[in-house]
């Protein structure tokens, strides 16, 4: 087979997705998980972060003013350390459940619901060194050489440009008081920390972007993949003809024996064809022997015409019958009247003589 048969040149099959996603292949950035946790993070220290520092304090004070005597009994001891478990669970709970629902949304909204265990078996090919060689000199490994520099450099282009604002005001902070000082470190701090991570948010966004873009590379099929994959999905090719012409030979073979019992064959005039018999000894009312659409239609019309059975062309009625009639049945009541018609006609021209349009009539109503 020639190498360009060999490409991946096709877009991968649901199928194919669908089997890469359960085995925990998909498209997820770490970089934009841990970006929307440092962000938000910081957004919530920033909001709420002297609440929540107002509170360890006041947690701290309230159990270690008795430090003393609290000190020298064991059970005092367990007493205490719980008390301070349970005002720190009180205190920074809210803001560490608040992170780590971010952290899963920023995961669902990459891959949405997946829970799968693939990647946890153990594989050779992970302990194979010529596969590790092979991982660190790659077009991919590559990539994420470029993104780590990207990364690097916008962190410290970001810091370098905050502080160069603010080197006048660390000049004069020996001159003021310690908690100005503290203060304007924490504004400091979290300035910086916030476009950050506003930063690293961009870069996380284009990181995905590009395991996306990656994932699909990746999941590209050969033409032999996807005739393949069409063969396991909808089945051989050379079955399915076989199993169509089987069917056709079987209603061809019902066409052959039923049409000649037929009455009369009413037609599109060319696209469909109904076979209609009526017995007023065993029937309640027409019945349905036969039809066919293009192929089929055209045999019966042949067999029609070679066993002297009258056709009539009746568009609409044609359409109705054939949609709504399976063979075998009897048709509905809303078809009596135009039915009755065409039996009372097609036996007035045939003489047969039980049959008059009165008595076709009468039987349908």
């Amino acid at each position: 087979m020639p190498d360009s048969a060999q490409e991946r040149t096709e877009a991968p099959t649901q199928r194919r997705r669908e089997e890469a996603r359960k085995a925990g292949q998909v498209a997820r950035s770490t970089d934009l998980t841990a970006a929307v946790v440092l962000l938000g993070t910081f957004l919530m220290l920033d909001w709420f972060g002297r609440r929540l520092f107002g509170n360890l304090l006041v947690a701290m004070r309230v159990c270690f003013e008795d430090h003393e005597a609290a000190l020298t009994d064991p059970q005092q001891i367990l007493h205490l350390m719980a008390k301070v478990f349970r005002l720190l669970i009180a205190a920074a709970g809210p803001f560490l459940a608040v992170v780590v629902a971010l952290s899963l949304l920023a995961s669902f909204l990459q891959i949405g619901y997946l829970i799968t265990f693939q990647n946890l078996k153990p594989s050779l090919n992970r302990l194979n060194p010529l596969t590790g060689i092979k991982r660190m000199f790659n077009a991919r490994s590559a990539v994420q050489l470029l993104m780590g520099v990207l990364k690097m450099t916008c962190v410290a282009g970001v810091a370098y440009a905050t502080l160069k604002d603010r080197l006048d005001v660390f000049a004069t902070a020996a001159n003021l008081p310690a908690v100005a000082v503290v203060g304007m470190g924490a504004e400091l701090f979290f300035t910086v920390s916030i476009r950050l991570a506003i930063v690293l948010l961009v870069l996380g966004i284009i990181d995905f972007i590009y395991q996306r873009y990656r994932l699909e590379k990746d999941l590209r099929m050969t033409k032999e993949e996807v005739k393949d994959e069409y063969k396991r999905m909808e089945g051989d090719p050379k079955l399915k003809s076989r199993r169509r012409q089987v069917q056709l030979e079987m209603a061809l073979h019902r066409i052959k024996s039923a049409v000649p019992k037929a009455d009369v064959v009413i037609t599109n005039p060319t696209e469909l064809a109904v076979a209609i018999r009526y017995d007023p000894n065993t029937m309640n009312a027409p019945r349905v022997v036969a039809k066919g659409a293009d192929y089929l239609a055209r045999r019966i019309r042949e067999i029609a015409v070679e066993h002297r059975i009258p056709i009539v062309e009746r568009k609409p009625l044609a359409r109705a019958l054939y949609y709504t009639v399976e063979v075998g049945q009897e048709i509905p009541s809303q078809f009596y009247k135009a039915v009755a018609e065409i039996l009372a006609y097609v036996y007035e021209l045939t003489g047969k003589r039980y049959a008059s349009q009165a008595a076709v009539a009468a039987a349908v109503n």
